[in-house]
């Protein structure tokens, strides 16, 4: 079966809160070394929502610069000021990109006619491949199959989705309303744990942040679904469902994820944007412990 696992990266930030760039090309390289398909760059785990559109920009063009096609580089161009995204996702796009992934406008929660409108308008503007980002706990919207589905037969340039739900019922009814007459559309999964669920649905993986500091047991999961190895597969998703409970261990997942990294060796600064707090003493030995569970450390 096809099956891909894209890295939404985390931003590595120095301690003054800026955008570390050397930081980051040695999380790129940490990724490719263990077989990353690709990433995407200011995706929520990346905290697109506090990093300026100037630090944005220098970001991309060096991750675009240093990664050299050695994997699929996805950026995220949200922006609440609508100009401002198309500038930012053309921007990508011309310095290399392989796509761009919008997620709908948050805050109010839109009708279908609005988000219609939002991506209509959107995909006309952009220059190349955009990708949709379903993530209703977030915006107060969902976008469901048919909506979906009208976008892809209206604009050859909707490529593919990000479907950020928790009930794989959803995403596997984008994947038979889409997929059938659409195949090339690519449907990803936001949670590590439905990559297997996915695939076999006739998906395409996940886009999820287990493998920021898990890459090895993401491009292991990949490379068994790949083989039809369902034996493999099962004692990946064993592995997956452990540490899954790195999501809980505090109230805010980025900081957990980014002191996972650390403990696991990378070279960065566990910092995120304000007002996200960093892993206390007590949470860092829980993060321990779930590595070390899960035969990480």
């Amino acid at each position: 079966m096809k099956a891909k696992w894209i890295t939404p990266a985390v931003t590595a930030l120095d301690k003054n809160g800026h955008v570390d760039v050397e930081a980051n090309k040695r999380i790129y390289d940490y990724l490719i070394g263990n077989g990353m398909d690709g990433i995407l760059l200011f995706g929520s785990i990346g905290e697109f929502f506090a990093i300026s559109m100037e630090e944005k920009k220098n970001l991309i063009r060096e991750a675009i610069r240093h990664i050299k096609r050695r994997m699929t580089v996805y950026v995220g161009t949200c922006h609440m000021e609508f100009e401002q995204c198309v500038e930012l996702s053309n921007y990508a796009l011309e310095e290399g990109a392989d796509g761009v992934m919008v997620i709908s406008p948050y805050y109010f929660s839109l009708p279908d006619s609005a988000l219609l409108n939002f991506y209509d308008t959107l995909a006309d503007r952009v220059g190349g491949p955009l990708l949709l980002y379903n993530f209703p706990d977030r915006t107060g919207h969902d976008l469901s199959p048919e909506l979906i589905y009208t976008l892809v037969s209206r604009h050859k340039n909707i490529v593919g989705i990000k479907d950020t739900v928790a009930t794989m019922g959803h995403t596997r009814g984008i994947i038979q309303k889409v997929k059938k007459e659409y195949p090339d559309f690519m449907v990803y999964s936001g949670f590590d744990e439905f990559f297997g669920h996915n695939v076999l649905s006739g998906g395409d993986g996940c886009v999820a942040g287990l493998s920021n500091f898990a890459p090895d047991v993401a491009a292991a999961y990949v490379a068994a679904a790949r083989a039809d190895d369902l034996e493999k597969m099962e004692r990946c998703q064993q592995q997956v469902d452990g540490l899954m409970a790195i999501y809980d261990v505090a109230p805010q997942f980025i900081p957990t994820i980014k002191k996972a990294m650390v403990l696991r060796g990378i070279e960065m600064e566990p910092v995120c944007a304000r007002p996200l707090l960093p892993a206390t003493e007590a949470e860092t030995k829980e993060i321990r412990r779930i590595l070390e569970e899960g035969k990480l450390l």
